[in-house]
């Protein structure tokens, strides 16, 4: 099986010299599910942005990283990005046009689609998240938990194989955070998920990877993971990686 995600020695360093990534290996398989964890500095969040090109994918060719087969390089950025969709952690990094509809639809207006047919999938993905009811809505005036799954549904609507979301339950009330774990669990797509909420991993996700000063350190069902180092989000955390 042709994994969806390969990452071997991937090693990663700011321009002002902060070494955020050392040598991580990793494997996502489709339909997988996967919670990163980790510190605050330990690298989880430089990791994934070097999943849709954020990161990396000069003009040379990066060995490091494989998405679909497809190695990380400038060529191939653009599919990479159609299969690699990512949610920001604050939402309103994602929604910036007067409608929700018109949001949502401006992901495949801009692959090339017809305006009628970029309005019918992004009501389709409004229709997935729960929020059709909401198209003629400013983002804006949105709840938080709301503005998450417009934000998820603009993804939704790019059809990715990839969903990478960064920790999704920032501003979310406990009943919001169930809400969206279940909807995480009902979409076929395979998942990564940066956060600190051991929690809402558990009930997303059945494999964990833990990140420490830019490594992995452990890698395995979500339980053993979280048992093996009885994760605290509010342990000190590096000075030294980001």
């Amino acid at each position: 099986m042709q994994p969806l995600i390969e990452v071997c020695g991937l090693h990663y360093a700011y321009d002002d010299g902060t070494l955020a990534l050392r040598g991580v290996n990793f494997r996502l398989d489709p339909g997988e599910s996967v919670a990163l964890l980790g510190a605050n500095g330990s690298g989880k969040t430089t990791f994934v942005l070097h999943l849709n090109g954020l990161l990396g994918g000069g003009d040379d060719p990066q060995p490091h990283v494989a998405v679909c087969g497809l190695p990380l390089t400038r060529a191939n950025l653009g599919l990479v990005r159609r299969k690699v969709g990512l949610v920001f952690q604050d939402s309103d990094n994602q929604l910036f046009m007067p409608t929700v509809l018109e949001d949502v639809a401006f992901g495949p207006l801009n692959l090339g689609k017809s305006p009628a047919e970029a309005i019918e999938v992004a009501r389709h993905a409004l229709a997935t998240t729960g929020m059709a009811e909401a198209e003629e809505r400013a983002p804006y005036h949105l709840s938080a938990g709301e503005k998450k799954r417009v934000a998820l549904a603009g993804i939704l609507a790019m059809d990715p194989e990839i969903l990478v979301l960064d920790e999704p339950t920032t501003f979310l009330d406990p009943p919001g955070q169930r809400s969206l774990a279940e909807l995480l669990r009902n979409l076929p797509q395979a998942k990564i998920v940066v956060t600190h909420d051991t929690a809402f991993a558990r009930s997303v996700c059945t494999r964990a990877v833990f990140f420490q000063r830019g490594a992995v350190v452990a890698d395995g069902r979500i339980e053993e993971v979280v048992e093996r180092f009885r994760w605290d989000p509010y342990l000190a955390n590096s000075r030294s990686e980001r």
